[in-house]
């Protein structure tokens, strides 16, 4: 346990022991309950597909601005290519007044999209899985982005195995809303702050995700990621060494009729002794087809209650989120 987030490691899941992976379902689902937050290990995500993608990203980040805005995330797109410093203010998706926050990103989606496939070129299709706008440097950061959605893509398909098996579904429940997921990878760089943050400001103001999880990947560092508890107090979340930081989002909360909790969280800004330090998340939100309803599991409408949510497709519930964002 890490203050209010456990630590939970999936690899008898993943390898197989009956009663091991039992174990894993039940620590998932009461973290699942309780936060909305878990970290978690023997994931099987190698080091170094993770150190490649902040040692390739670094090398993007540090490019001139003008490079850097010469692949603006374009107006009708959500997910692909640069957001300036003040691009967003993601505090607004809960309705809160907040001035932008203070980060830039890269966000890279679908990689490969078929060409004979009518899917993907749909009026949905041509948002989701638009093409991707690559930093001039490094020259090999597509191989890096592909490889490293590639494990993201099957790290969270095992995550979601164990969510329908806490969920009393069979483990494949959710196989064929996520084949075609719309999930967004995001390396986000908050910079050293030269100067004192707006009043309500933050690195990234008080939100909840959108989709089903959030992978993240977080630096060792401190005034950094907080969560607010169900008292209203916020609290610090430490990098778990090697270990994946794993949120739920409003789709799986929408899908679970609130049992399972999509928890508010931000990033603060730092003291005036620490505003010189950068700070480096890498964040794979997973989501599911964009066409997937979510309506509300049976299993969790207990006897006398009624699904709080009418059905909603991802795409139309990231679009409504994603939109509400900008600054």
């Amino acid at each position: 346990m890490t203050g209010t987030v456990p630590v939970v490691d999936i690899s008898p899941f993943i390898t197989g022991a009956k009663a091991g992976r039992r174990a894993v379902v039940e620590q998932v689902r009461r973290a699942c309950e309780d936060t909305g937050f878990f970290s978690i290990v023997g994931h099987g995500v190698p080091r170094e597909a993770v150190e490649r993608i902040r040692r390739d990203l670094a090398d993007s980040f540090a490019l001139p601005l003008e490079d850097k805005l010469a692949i603006k995330r374009p107006a009708q797109q959500i997910s692909r290519g640069y957001n300036p410093m003040g691009d967003q203010a993601v505090g607004r998706t809960l309705d809160a007044a907040t001035p932008p926050d203070l980060q830039e990103s890269f966000g890279f989606g679908y990689c490969d999209v078929p060409g004979d496939d009518p899917y993907f070129h749909t009026e949905m299709g041509k948002i989701f899985f638009a093409p991707n706008l690559w930093p001039a440097v490094p020259a090999n950061l597509k191989d890096t982005i592909v490889a490293y959605r590639q494990v993201m893509n099957e790290l969270a398909g095992n995550v979601m195995h164990i969510f329908a098996a806490a969920l009393d579904l069979d483990e494949t429940f959710f196989d064929d809303k996520i084949d075609r997921a719309i999930s967004v990878l995001r390396i986000v760089n908050y910079p050293a702050v030269d100067a004192p943050p707006l009043e309500g400001q933050w690195r990234a103001g008080a939100h909840s995700d959108y989709g089903t999880l959030t992978l993240l990947h977080i630096e060792d560092y401190p005034q950094g990621l907080q969560i607010e508890t169900c008292d209203g107090e916020w609290v610090d979340v430490p990098a778990v060494p090697g270990g994946y930081l794993i949120n739920i989002g409003d789709l799986m909360m929408r899908w679970t009729n609130d049992r399972w909790v999509s928890t508010k969280h931000r990033v603060v800004c730092p003291t005036s002794e620490l505003a010189d330090r950068a700070r480096t998340s890498v964040a794979f939100f997973h989501q599911p087809n964009y066409d997937a309803v979510c309506e509300t599991i049976p299993t969790c409408i207990a006897a006398g209650e009624s699904a709080r949510y009418e059905p909603i497709t991802s795409g139309a519930h990231w679009l409504a989120k994603t939109m509400k964002a900008k600054a």
